[in-house]
């Protein structure tokens, strides 16, 4: 019964410690990988409210950009509704009863009507008689000879206006300009 004893290998101190901090080990990562597990969830959880947070502005955004042009048009039309009613009246006039300087009068009187209006949200007219050609507001559909070099690239005539709005070209002003041929 010795010779079992003796055969069987014996454990020492530092073995049976080396086992238990092998153990202790495996429970320190078993702990260490659900802490990981968890910060990971927890980022994943911010990083997803975060997506639906931005994705809510966005949307919000793009409702609030068109709400806003749709008020900014309800403008422009609010100030044309007094033009349109004279323009209503206008349609009204009997012909045969009103003679035509009345009839220009009118129409002289709601185009100046209409102009202040759309001036009122930004609109200016490019009518550029006499001042000097610019190419960035005028577009030269011809030119006529200058009477002296002093009239050289200034505008003669404008067979149609342009118009800025805040700023922005809409449309060139169609211009004669002059031209001294010395």
């Amino acid at each position: 019964m010795d010779e079992r004893r003796t055969s069987q290998p014996a454990t020492t101190p530092s073995e049976g410690v080396t086992t238990a901090g092998a153990q202790q080990g495996d429970t320190a990562s078993l702990t260490s990988h659900e802490e990981w597990q968890r910060q990971l969830e927890e980022q994943r959880d911010k990083y997803l409210r975060l997506a639906a947070e931005y994705d809510n502005f966005r949307k919000r955004t793009v409702k609030e950009r068109q709400e806003s042009g749709w008020r900014a048009q309800a403008d422009v039309v609010a100030g044309l509704i007094e033009v349109l009613d004279d323009l209503m009246r206008f349609a009204q006039v009997d012909p045969s009863s009103t003679d035509s300087r009345t009839l220009v009068d009118g129409v002289s009187m709601v185009e100046k009507k209409l102009f202040k209006s759309l001036a009122g949200h930004g609109l200016e007219l490019v009518n550029p008689v006499e001042h000097p050609f610019d190419p960035n507001l005028h577009e030269a559909i011809t030119t006529t000879p200058a009477a002296t070099a002093d009239e050289d690239h200034l505008v003669a005539q404008v067979f149609q206006p342009g118009y800025v709005f805040r700023g922005q070209l809409l449309r060139p002003a169609r211009v004669v300009v002059k031209q001294w041929n010395g």
